[in-house]
């Protein structure tokens, strides 16, 4: 893989900044991702991309709505004042109020992407109004100016909106949630509502995801619960036509299998009909020929506590085919994975089947994937699909390069690795081991097991997102280790599994809580999942120390005495998640969440923040999207051309003025 010399460029001599990250507020740096080999694709590959480019950039307002339903209007509000406030842009509120925006922007809301708390404002409700005030009312509209108050309130009432995603064993978690998959409905209600078409569809072996792609809204005069289906004609329609529009657009250029794909993605689009989606999956994850794929639609559910609606995402890529060769044998040797995993024989799959993987080089990122994006795919969710049609993994290649030229040389391994061995074996084979541990979490370890008879997939509930995160990581950690990797040719040593686990373990323990605000617990559930795998290791291994807290120097480590033995003790509490899921055990899952993967060591935690913060480093990284453009001639298009904008704001601003279809209020 090539990069172009922008992209490798060393810091500037003169501020000591790296090139490559194009903005830095808060807790955030916001990275310049390229697209090598894009040049070098056929010309309707490129014409594909392009259309599908603009379908991924047609959804963002979907997904801002979704995550609350003050959130467009908050946008919109502080978006009109970014462009036309005359004041004095140099004063303190105002650059509060900017990084406020850039905050919105960069969460796709007023709540943080990862710890879903509601910002809290560093600039005043009265300078907010009175710079409303200095700009003409007509630069708002009438719909902004009637909601003016109802965004003072969202952004100042700590008491409105206060978590977007509420996980707190005990509460209705529907009720104190603030994201927007349901209205006025208790979770109680929404349980029993879904759990009635269940029951009407028991005995189905193709169950139909219900509630996926709607709002489920209680009629404040009735009481009547009714869904409020994301389709064409239904809810989100304005967005969702311009989607269709775009798909349209890139079917007219789309071979088969693709071509017939991108039109069961329109049908389901039109339609709102889920067995319409299941049949797009299906087609989706035989394709395995495509060079130019994407990700369209309603996919993660873990914004909604129930673990039932899905956000909007959207993701362009084509094939890395020079890196795509540890994939490839991956895939290959699926079999042999299952076969020997450490999970009860009842729970492991006789027969794999369809399972493919690549690694991809991203175009486009939309929706819940921009700014910041999963690093690897695993799609389809349905368990039905995976064990009938299989699965189709990505990682992706240029986000993780891009990752990791921007943390070089920020002093993280000298500030909180201990042992000199290990930060050498980090720095020879951390990318190696980050990058198979990907593949191996993506391609098998989503992909793996089978439930026991009778079970549907859905019984840990709000627990379900944490554990199949957890089942996944831990799939790819245990194999990692194993002998059958340097047989295959992938890694040169159990050094490489080394230093995945050292990173895993201490990142789990202790560097990942730079990202958990001062008093609260870990909510993500990514998070979740890396701190029970962690601290479920460490305690386990406790009596023989195989991970250890060292103090020295004033200052607490965590190392790993016993890499063989850790690999073990992954494989014990592998088997245990595995069986979880099979049977659904809802309590013994609620049980390890909730012991392990929520509580934080309040002065640890501390400690890990003073030092983190004091190396200058974000702990969240995130990225603007290259540019499209296609060139004609006498109305044909003969190329597409491709540029890399290095202005994070022109890029919001700009995707909101194109790319907004949605009324403020929905």
């Amino acid at each position: 893989m090539s990069f172009s010399l922008i992209a490798l460029a060393a810091c500037d001599a003169t501020t000591g900044e790296k090139p490559w990250i194009v903005d830095r507020f808060d807790d955030v740096k916001v990275i310049r991702y390229e697209v090598p080999g894009f040049d070098a694709l056929p010309l309707e590959e490129k014409e594909l991309v392009y259309y599908l480019a603009q379908a991924a950039k047609c959804g963002r307002d979907i997904l801002f709505d979704q995550n609350c339903p003050a959130n467009l209007a908050v946008r919109r509000t502080l978006e009109t004042l970014y462009e036309n406030y005359a004041g004095d842009r140099t004063a303190e509120e105002w650059k509060a109020l900017e990084k406020y925006l850039k905050k919105v922007w960069f969460a796709n809301g007023i709540h943080h992407h990862y710890s879903n708390d509601k910002f809290a404002p560093e600039f005043s409700e009265v300078f907010l109004l009175d710079a409303i005030e200095s700009i003409p009312e007509e630069r708002f509209g009438a719909e902004l100016n009637a909601l003016r108050g109802e965004v003072c309130r969202a952004i100042f009432d700590p008491a409105l909106y206060p978590t977007k995603l509420n996980q707190k064993a005990g509460d209705d978690l529907l009720l104190t949630s603030s994201s927007n998959y349901y209205s006025g409905v208790s979770q109680q209600e929404a349980e029993r509502f879904y759990a009635e078409m269940a029951a009407a569809d028991a005995g189905n072996p193709c169950p139909v995801s219900y509630g996926l792609n709607s709002q489920l809204a209680k009629d404040p005069a009735t009481g009547e619960l009714r869904e409020r289906v994301w389709k064409v004609g239904g809810m989100y329609s304005p967005a969702i036509e311009r989607i269709v529009y775009w798909l349209g657009k890139a079917h007219e250029v789309a071979r088969e299998p693709q071509k017939s794909n991108i039109a069961a993605l329109i049908s389901y689009y039109n339609t709102g009909d889920l067995k319409e989606f299941d049949r797009y999956n299906i087609g989706w994850v035989r394709d395995t020929v495509s060079n130019v794929d994407f990700v369209n639609g309603f996919i993660e559910d873990y914004g909604d506590p129930l673990g039932r609606k899905a956000s909007w995402e959207a993701n362009v890529n084509f094939m890395d085919k020079a890196a795509c060769h540890r994939t490839e044998v991956i895939s290959e040797n699926a079999q042999w994975f299952e076969d020997h995993s450490p999970v009860a024989p009842e729970y492991k799959k006789k027969e794999v089947r369809g399972v493919s993987a690549k690694v991809i080089t991203v175009a486009m990122l939309g929706g819940d994937c921009y700014p910041a994006t999963p690093i690897g795919i695993n799609l389809p969710n349905a368990d039905w699909i995976r064990k009938e049609h299989g699965s189709k993994s990505v990682t992706i290649d240029n986000i993780t390069y891009a990752y990791d030229r921007a943390a070089q040389g920020n002093g993280f391994a000298e500030e909180f690795v201990l042992r000199a061995d290990d930060r050498e074996r980090m720095e020879r084979y951390g990318k190696l081991a980050d990058d198979l541990h990907t593949d191996l979490h993506e391609c098998l370890g989503h992909g793996s097991g089978q439930l026991a008879p009778g079970v549907k997939g859905g019984e840990l509930r709000s627990y379900s997102s944490t554990l199949e995160e957890t089942r996944a990581d831990l799939f790819g950690l245990y194999y990692l280790g194993d002998p059958k990797l340097v047989e295959l040719g992938l890694v040169p040593s159990f050094d490489a599994a080394k230093a995945g686990y050292a990173k895993y373990i201490l990142n789990g323990l202790m560097t990942q809580l730079a990202r958990v605000e001062p008093g609260k617990n870990v909510e993500e559930s990514h998070m979740r999942n890396r701190q029970l795998i962690a601290a479920w290791c460490y305690e386990r291994g406790k009596a023989d120390n195989v991970v250890e807290f060292v103090r020295e120097g004033g200052k607490t480590y965590v190392v790993v005495n016993d890499y063989e033995a850790l690999r073990g003790l992954f494989g014990e509490l592998l088997r245990e998640v595995q069986r979880i899921k099979s049977e659904g055990d809802y309590e013994a899952g609620r049980e390890l969440v909730e012991r392990y993967a929520v509580k934080v060591d309040q002065e640890l935690h501390r400690e890990v923040r003073e030092r983190y913060y004091a190396l200058g480093i974000e702990p969240y990284g995130g990225f603007v999207n290259p540019e499209f453009e296609l060139v004609e001639r006498d109305g044909e298009v003969v190329d597409v051309k491709i540029s890399y904008p290095a202005d994070y704001a022109a890029q919001m601003m700009e995707y909101s003025k194109e790319y907004s279809f949605l009324p403020s209020v929905n």
